[in-house]
């Protein structure tokens, strides 16, 4: 169990310093085809369909991969 928290440790500082010193590494993500951006007078809806499903599949085969 501690071996994980140290790895999930490791992959959020590696997130946390990418998007703190190279933010354009991640600025594709949330602009996919796809994803739906409503904007309206006072209301803006944001659901990021199309990036949720490639997180979904990068942490599937990173899991399968760890797990095995």
């Amino acid at each position: 169990m501690a071996k994980w928290f140290i790895i999930l440790g490791a992959v959020l500082l590696v997130i946390g310093a990418a998007l703190q010193f190279a933010p354009w590494l991640l600025g594709w993500f949330g602009k996919l085809p796809g994803d739906i951006n409503i904007k309206k007078e006072s209301v803006s809806i944001f659901i990021p369909i199309t990036s949720m499903i490639l997180v979904s599949l990068a942490l599937t085969l990173l899991l399968n991969l760890l797990n095995r």
